[in-house]
Formats: structure tokens, C-alpha cells, sequence
């Protein structure tokens, strides 16, 4: 029998890299008569290859890495994935050529899925007369922001200096009035208004769009696609998730053992986690401010924090040393709060969550992490700091009333400084509120939790989307 070839073109940065991966695993488990091709290509500065790396080899699966392409060294942040991409078109376009000289007669190009900023893709795509989807790695709720934003540019002229005129925004997706400093970046600063344009074009231009989110979790937003007429002519949706890996492997360090362990020893629900994702780290004074924060609350906790680059220069945060921790935080906090909690860099997050010591979350909000403290059922106290996640934060606390607030208007410029200071007493709120067993967040967080893992079973929403999707892919060959 022929397979149905489909061709993923993932952004290889670890938020989007992890979720695609898994859901390559995904589809390929669900039907037989797909084969998938993932191609990589790999960006300056990042380090995704061992999740690629980690994918099983099988007939069903195939990787191939893309030629190395380095930009010049003056292209601005702002342009510079654009032009990676479209100096990519030409190894695209002959890798796929390829794969049709392999794979002979046993199968056929059925279609494209391209990440969410990868969309400049579709071109290569319509050159092979096949449809391509694309893989969408937050929300619904945020997807019909982006899509509705680009409506009113579009329709009714309602640029950058307009909407920054305004203090909140009646979106589709939301119950609630969003507000402006609820917005990601993107779409109220002028240098970045080109981008968002052709960035919400390009969803526009695909033949559907694969979400990683669930409808009993985002069931206005989902239900918004269907009735609402600005967004029901504008694209199908397959809200396929939560698509997370729940038992990853750690990185092997002391650290992951040795916080396990730690953790081991703890009452149940009784630690808060402090972890801003692969990207998120703060200057001195901030990190004051929360260790003042942890030692006036007493709670247990666990801290991921990283050292940040040097300003201007794009890369990962790294890890600090013993001397390094001793010389940033409050004179003798380490040997204060060595009863109670522990200070590591990189932080092995699943195995932290789905541990029943671990009571709260303080969170950047980014989506994978959302998804994964709904599924361990662990209740958000939501600090953001860029991209969506301000929307994120606003969508947990007011639309879903599954998270506490520490912060929702906190924002770090690309590559510059927060816009301000977020106090001890506020992050000292933050994590007594999110440890408070009798919330009824925690109830809603525990609901969902169990909602979560159903949903990808025979009969779930999700599952029954997924069954949506290959059937579309079949049908087009």
C-alpha cells in the first residue's frame, strides 16, 4: 500500500521543536499509512539537535538536516528568521524533490506541515500542488487574537498608533475584554508591524491549523472558530493536544538526581517551583526581589535560575556557579533557606511537576508549560515576560480562573530591559496564593488535569480531531 508522505518543517528553537516532535510520534502511532519527513534546519545560536536526535528511527520516520545557512552578520533580529527561511527555499524544495525519486512507487506526497513561523513555506508547498497545515504551538484563544488583529489592520485600518490609543479590545477568542498591555509585543510595537503582517498572512494562507491546545480546555475559544463570522471564514482548526512529552529524559546532571531526592523528602503539595523557561533570566535586582520574596513567605521551594548573557548578544541563558550564587543573592540566604528549598540552574520541569511534593508553579506562562502544569495538575502563579505569554497570563487568571497573578503587564523588550520591577511583596503573595489548598483554582487546575489525559483517548475531543486531520491528508491524495 502507498504511504501518505507528509513533509514537517519545524522552527528549530526547544518550545516549538519539542511539541512538533512529539506529535510526529503521535500521528505516526495513530495511522499506519502515514510516513513522515521532518526537515531541520538549524538557526544560529540554537542547540535543538539532541530532541531530534531522540526521535525513534523507523521506516514511518525520517529525518533529514537541512545545509547550514549563516546570515549576514548586520541582519537585524527583526528580519533575520525571514531571511533564514527564504535562504532555505531552494534545500527544501530539492530535499522534497528527492524523496520522490526514493520513494518510487511505495508512496505519495500528501502535504506540508509547517511550524506557525514557518509559514513563508506554503510557496514551496503550492509548487508540489499539495496542502499544507500548520502547527500552531499556543493557544486557540491566541491564535484568534493574532488572526482578528490582522483583520482590523486589514479591514478597518486599525494600525499600531490606533490600538495603542486603546486600554483593552473586544477579541473573538475571549470572553473577557482584552487588555492592551495583555498584547503580545509584536503586535503594538511600530519596528515589528511588518512582521506581524506577513507573520498572521501566512496563517491565513494555509489550508488549516493544527493547534496544541484541547477544547475542554479552551472550549469559547474553540467554539469562536465555528460562530464567529470573522473567524469561521478564515480557517479550520484541529485543536489536537496537549501534546507534551510526560516523561522525558533529564539532562543526566546531579542536579536532576539530587532535586528528585530533595523533593522525595518533602510533605505533598508543599513546595512551589520557580522556573521561567529555556529563555527567562533577570538582572540582580530582580533576583533580590524574589529571594526576599521566598525567605518572607518560608514556603519549600525549588529555583531554577539562570545567569543572563551578556545585553545585546543572542543566546541562552547558562547556569551560575556556587561562588557566582553566593556573590548575586542576599548575604547568607543559601545557608538561611538550606532547610527549605533548593537553587538549581537548568531544571528538569516534567519530572518537578508530576511530583507530588510540588504544590504551585511560579511560570513565565509559556504554552508548553501551561499545558504540562494543567496536566500534572499544578495551579500557575503567572509572571510573563515575552512573546504571548502576557495573553497567556490574562487567559489563565480571567478567562479560565485556573492561575493566581503575580504579574500580567510584565514584559522584557527583545533582546533590552523589563519595564519594571516586579516588589517582594508581590511575588511573596504571588506564591502564598498559589500554595493555598482551598482555592478554587486548584479544583479547576485538578478538573482539567483529569480532562487532559482523557482527551487523547478513543472518544476525547482531541482524539476524534486528530482522526479530522488524517482523514483530510488521505483524502488529498
Amino acid at each position: 500500500m502507498k504511504k501518505a508522505e507528509v513533509v514537517f518543517i519545524p522552527l528549530p528553537v526547544t518550545s516549538h521543536i519539542v511539541s512538533t516532535l512529539e506529535f510526529v510520534k503521535l500521528l505516526i502511532n495513530r495511522d499506519n499509512r502515514l510516513r513522515i519527513t521532518v526537515l531541520v534546519m538549524k538557526l544560529p545560536h540554537a542547540s535543538e539537535t539532541d530532541y531530534i536526535k531522540s526521535l525513534p528511527i523507523t521506516d514511518s520516520i525520517n529525518v533529514i538536516n537541512l545545509p547550514e545557512y549563516s546570515l549576514p552578520p548586520n541582519t537585524p533580529p527583526s528580519s533575520a528568521i525571514v531571511a533564514h527561511l527564504e535562504a532555505q527555499k531552494p534545500n527544501v524544495k530539492q530535499a522534497v524533490s528527492n524523496l520522490a525519486i526514493e520513494r518510487g512507487e511505495n508512496g505519495v506526497l500528501a502535504a506540508f506541515v509547517v511550524d506557525m513561523f514557518c509559514t513563508s513555506m506554503i510557496d514551496i508547498a503550492k509548487e508540489f500542488s499539495v496542502p499544507t497545515l500548520v502547527f500552531f504551538t499556543s493557544g486557540v484563544a491566541s491564535l484568534g487574537l493574532n488572526l482578528h488583529l490582522h483583520t482590523l489592520r486589514e479591514r478597518d485600518n486599525v494600525d499600531v498608533t490606533r490600538l495603542q490609543q486603546l486600554t483593552e479590545l473586544d477579541i473573538p477568542s475571549f470572553e473577557n475584554s482584552v487588555p492592551l498591555y495583555s498584547f503580545p509585543a509584536i503586535v503594538v510595537n511600530k519596528e515589528w508591524e511588518s512582521m506581524f503582517m506577513n507573520y498572521v498572512r501566512g496563517l491565513k494562507n494555509a489550508d488549516g491549523i493544527i493547534v496544541n491546545s484541547f477544547e475542554e480546555l479552551e472550549s469559547y475559544a474553540v467554539h469562536s472558530f465555528l460562530s464567529h463570522p470573522d473567524l469561521a471564514a478564515l480557517q479550520t482548526i484541529y485543536p489536537v493536544g496537549p501534546i507534551l512529552n510526560p516523561e522525558p529524559k533529564t539532562k543526566g546532571t546531579v542536579d536532576s538526581d539530587d532535586i528528585i531526592k530533595w523533593l522525595d523528602d518533602q510533605p505533598p503539595s508543599s513546595v512551589v517551583f520557580i522556573c521561567f523557561g529555556t529563555r527567562g533570566s533577570f538582572d540582580e535586582d530582580q533576583v533580590n526581589e524574589i529571594a526576599h520574596a521566598i525567605e518572607n513567605s518560608g514556603v519549600r521551594f525549588v529555583w531554577s535560575l539562570r545567569k543572563p548573557q551578556p545585553k545585546g548578544v543572542m543566546a541562552m541563558p547558562s547556569d551560575y556557579s556556587i561562588s557566582d550564587l553566593v556573590k548575586l543573592l542576599p548575604e547568607g540566604f543559601l545557608d538561611r533557606t538550606k532547610e527549605i528549598g533548593r537553587i538549581i540552574g537548568w531544571a528538569p520541569q516534567t519530572q518537578i511537576l508530576s511530583h507530588p511534593a510540588t504544590g504551585g508553579f511560579v511560570s513565565h506562562c509559556g504554552w508548553n508549560s501551561i499545558l504540562e502544569s494543567i496536566y500534572f495538575g499544578v495551579p500557575i502563579a503567572t509572571w510573563p515576560l515575552f512573546a504571548e505569554q502576557q495573553t497567556n497570563a490574562f487567559q489563565l487568571v480571567y478567562e479560565l480562573k485556573m492561575a493566581v497573578e503575580i504579574a500580567l503587564d510584565y514584559k522584557v523588550e527583545f533582546m533590552g530591559e523589563p519595564n519594571y520591577l516586579l516588589t517582594a511583596d508581590k511575588i511573596e503573595r504571588g506564591i502564598r496564593n498559589v500554595l493555598d489548598m482551598d482555592g478554587e483554582f486548584r479544583k479547576k487546575v485538578k478538573e482539567m488535569s483529569q480532562k487532559s489525559r482523557k482527551t487523547m483517548l478513543e472518544g476525547g475531543s482531541s482524539y476524534t480531531h486528530l482522526g479530522r486531520l488524517i482523514n483530510y491528508i488521505i483524502n488529498h491524495i
